[in-house]
């Protein structure tokens, strides 16, 4: 039996670049989902960290937005097995939460994240833009 192939292609031509969003806020995640495919991006949502890491082991996206606050498994649990597995640990991942507290921000900085965005000081296109930045590095 054969396996079908999809691969999405951007405007550009190029292979478009695969982003996972793991939140647990349906409303969150289809804004954001919305936003990245708008710009060109194959994106992925998994609710709750144990399905991002499933989700993660399959898929193998470019970059990973990760939610703090989610049921099941919260998103530095999810960040600390990420940076823990070879086959993992060099996605870039970018914490987006409303987690704002600087032991919080410190603490995703320091399992590895990225970068570290509170959603209510950015706009989705503000995010957009960010993933962009760290992809095209």
């Amino acid at each position: 039996m054969k396996a079908n192939l999809l691969i999405f292609i951007n405007m550009t031509g190029k292979k478009a670049d695969k982003i996972l969003i793991i939140e647990d806020d349906s409303f969150i995640s289809d804004m954001y989902k919305i936003k990245f495919e708008s710009e060109g991006f194959d994106v992925m949502v998994a609710s709750d960290g144990i399905q991002g890491l499933e989700t993660v082991g399959k898929e193998y996206p470019d970059l990973i937005l990760l939610d703090v606050v989610m049921s099941k498994m919260d998103g530095f649990a999810v960040l600390q097995k990420l940076k823990k597995t070879p086959e993992t640990k060099d996605i870039p991942v970018i914490m987006l939460t409303n987690l704002g507290q600087k032991d919080s921000v410190e603490k995703g900085l320091k399992l590895g994240a990225v970068d570290y965005v509170i959603k209510a000081h950015f706009t989705p296109m503000e995010v957009v833009e960010k993933v962009k930045e760290i992809l095209n590095k």
